[in-house]
């Protein structure tokens, strides 16, 4: 299903993509309406790249919805990523779009690279979510170590699972490690050996990146059992343990 989506006088485009069937003795339980992830593209990415599908077909088969999304510099067919304000404007819009359209029992945000960032940025500006989904998260730009994105982070109250690649340029794992030992225990990181950037493995490293993206999808689908549901049935001071 694809929805056209107004953001402050402008449009973009989105699109829904229900669960896989699927065996249901692997997937999230049974709920009045599916888990709903609502995925940004990166900074060189746009809604139906190769890598938001391949995020999609993953999520689907484990159970959850995904709505995937172009900022508005995508839509207007610009390579040149809108500034922060701009990226959270379209976020809003999107998120109240989705809201209307699917009444979402549970709501998880974030995205790839750049669009990651930006919805960690909304949630801690105080967005309201069940959680945060990060794939590939941009720590710092590549060999700018002391640059790095993450005075934020502490602000997020949700549950968080945050993949990166032990091989990704935007993330080195000393540094994320770092960061992620200073926040709450609502963070969870999963770290996906001999992926890069693009969760892409080196063929020496024994394994495909299809099994890259099975790894993705079974531990979000534990996440969101272990965490998210627990701390929607318990309610938002629930421990995310």
């Amino acid at each position: 299903m694809t929805w056209t989506v107004d953001v402050g006088g402008e449009q973009t485009t989105a699109v829904w993509d229900p669960p896989a069937a699927t065996d249901q003795s692997r997937t999230i339980p049974v709920r009045a309406a599916p888990p709903v992830f609502v995925c940004a593209h990166g900074a060189g990415g746009q809604m139906n790249d190769r890598a938001m599908l391949a995020v999609r077909d993953a999520l689907t088969a484990e159970g959850l919805g995904v709505v995937r999304f172009n900022f508005l510099y995508r839509a207007k067919g610009s390579a040149r990523p809108d500034a922060m304000p701009r990226l959270l404007a379209c976020w809003s819009a999107v998120v109240d779009h989705v809201r209307h359209e699917l009444e979402p029992d549970i709501l998880i945000l974030g995205g790839r690279s750049m669009g990651g960032r930006a919805a960690s940025v909304f949630v801690a500006n105080g967005a309201e979510c069940d959680g945060l989904l990060l794939l590939a998260y941009p720590l710092h730009p590549p060999g700018a170590t002391d640059k790095l994105r993450a005075d934020h982070l502490s602000a997020i109250g949700v549950p968080v699972l945050c993949f990166n690649g032990t091989r990704d340029a935007f993330c080195e794992r000393p540094l994320m490690d770092d960061v992620v030992a200073k926040l709450g225990n609502n963070w969870r990181m999963h770290w996906i050996e001999d992926a890069d950037h693009g969760f892409h493995v080196r063929k020496s490293s024994g394994r495909t990146d299809d099994d890259v993206l099975a790894e993705i999808g079974d531990a979000t689908q534990r996440w969101l059992n272990a965490s998210v549901a627990t701390r929607r049935a318990n309610g938002p001071g629930a421990s995310a343990s």
